[in-house]
């Protein structure tokens, strides 16, 4: 989200907020508990929205000289029904094994916590142009509330599950701030990491269009991606949000 416009004209330290909406389509496969079946998902954001029992998004950047901290974090709390069949065997944990053959229909609360945090350094400190290196981590936690509801030939039955997992990714990126005039700018911001120390691979872009109202205010409008690729211990979650963002920004 933007940053104070001109470096020339910027005190020694900056600290800045953004709450923002993310209007994010949804796409992937996730398992919805460990060595369960994979579900593929795609929703538009009119679907995820319907879904949605609550989120919220904000951004914490700030600077020191040429030091520079960027935080963005991330709540989402989503309930979701899928029905998939005819299913190869599986295991529910501590309900044993379902025989091959059955249909499932799965309801989904989920709840996911993301916190990509970065620090850096400002290569680049130009009146008419910057660029922060970056490196930090991205903290994943998703738990899962499933509500399973089985047939195989004529017989039924349901069971509840709860499970919680997580992972750290380590990250490298860049930001980059373009001043057009004195209210108006051009921000961009991308990472990628994970590189099988967390998942497999995670990467995210945004790029924004921002105006300047004020000193203390300003507003953003652009575009942002979080891909994430993460298999591991039975667990499947390979995902990607995409989608327009809407930011407002104060300035301390």
């Amino acid at each position: 989200m933007p940053e104070e416009h001109g470096p020339a004209k910027s005190p020694n330290w900056a600290l800045q907020v953004t709450p923002y909406m993310w209007a994010a389509s949804l796409d992937g496969y996730i398992s919805p508990f460990r060595r369960g079946p994979t579900i593929g998902v795609e929703k538009s954001f009119p679907d995820v929205l319907e879904n949605l029992n609550i989120g919220g998004f904000i951004n914490i950047w700030g600077r020191y000289d040429r030091f520079v901290f960027s935080g963005d974090i991330m709540y989402v709390d989503t309930t979701d029904s899928h029905s998939t069949g005819s299913l190869p065997a599986f295991t529910i944990p501590g309900s044993g094994v379902i025989p091959p053959g059955g249909n499932i229909d799965a309801k989904v609360d989920t709840k996911q916590f993301t916190a990509t945090l970065m620090g850096g350094y400002r290569v680049i400190d130009r009146p008419q142009f910057t660029l922060d290196a970056l490196g930090g981590a991205r903290v994943w936690h998703v738990s899962n509330n499933v509500k399973l509801t089985g047939s195989l030939g004529g017989m039924s039955g349901s069971v509840s599950y709860d499970e919680s997992f997580g992972w750290v990714d380590p990250l490298v990126g860049l930001r980059a701030f373009l001043p057009l005039t004195e209210q108006l700018s051009l921000q961009g911001q991308a990472d990628i990491g994970g590189f099988g120390a967390g998942s497999d691979l995670t990467w995210s872009a945004m790029a924004t269009v921002n105006y300047v109202f004020s000193d203390r205010l300003s507003a953003s409008v652009g575009y942002k991606v979080l891909d994430v690729d993460y298999k591991h211990n039975g667990h499947v979650y390979d995902t990607r949000l995409s989608g327009p963002v809407l930011g407002v920004t104060y300035r301390f």
